[in-house]
């Protein structure tokens, strides 16, 4: 397991989605525990008010009750951060119950793509001129093994995950000579909160076989150290780049 690196994130104010449980918890502990300030967002109030109350950090930690999916939590979590964000983890996101495309209804769909991708665009676009003005600051997205291939999730999660990575490769290629990194982790299976049930007896025959190669789930620390990474400067010539941390899945 990674150290902690003190001081490494001293005087950052760093916004963290997701931030309530699984790996957005354990990016923004490991950002708090290096000396940054975190902007935290999760839609469950519950959990920013234990993990308050558990780190009990202060000013340091912001907590926003908020949907990324919508323009008034975006606006909210933008505005709780102030007028220098200096770095972006847009870590929400959900499942889809593995529906292929001629099972997925539009709810889901809609709902998916909504927090999965326009979320991290809504959020990347708000902070992106904050950035540009500065001429520094790097932004994580999670991508996620489903954005490397088509056997690993539902149709609404793979396609959001693909659109993530693009998201990612052109907002790296665009601002990268503005200062600003924009890189993406995809993992693998991950210890979170999050439910994942097949909800298609037809994909989970098809998909569970082709699991095996995936391996043990890993730790939320163990991505969380690969965000934090990123979104450092020990990274400062990684642009663009779509980091696997699955354990080797993507190699198999």
């Amino acid at each position: 397991m990674s150290s902690v690196v003190p001081g490494r994130f001293d005087g950052r104010t760093i916004i963290v989605t997701g931030a309530g449980s699984g790996i957005g918890r354990a990016t923004t502990e490991r950002i708090l525990a290096e000396g940054g300030r975190v902007i935290a967002s999760d839609v469950v109030a519950e959990r920013l008010d234990a993990l308050a109350a558990e780190l009990a950090v202060g000013e340091r930690l912001v907590t926003v009750v908020g949907d990324v999916a919508e323009e008034s939590s975006v606006e909210a979590i933008v505005a709780a951060a102030g007028t220098k964000i200096d770095g972006l983890a847009n870590v929400a996101g959900i499942m889809d119950g593995f529906l292929p495309v001629g099972e997925v209804d539009d709810a889901t769909w809609d709902r998916v793509l909504r927090v999965n991708v326009t979320g991290p665009m809504k959020l990347s676009r708000a902070v992106v001129p904050l950035m540009v003005a500065a001429g520094a600051g790097a932004i994580v997205n999670v991508a996620s093994e489903a954005g490397l291939r088509g056997s690993a999730a539902g149709a609404a999660y793979t396609t959001s995950k693909h659109a993530i990575i693009g998201l990612t490769k052109n907002t790296a290629v665009i601002y990268g000579p503005s200062g600003i990194r924009t890189n993406a982790v995809a993992p693998g299976g991950v210890k979170t909160g999050i439910e994942a049930p097949f909800k298609s007896e037809f994909a989970a025959g098809r998909l569970g076989p082709l699991f095996v190669a995936a391996g043990a789930p890993a730790e939320a620390t163990q991505l969380a150290a690969a965000i934090t990474w990123l979104l450092s400067d020990d990274s400062a010539n990684i642009n663009g780049a779509i980091l696997a941390s699955d354990g080797g899945w993507s190699a198999a």
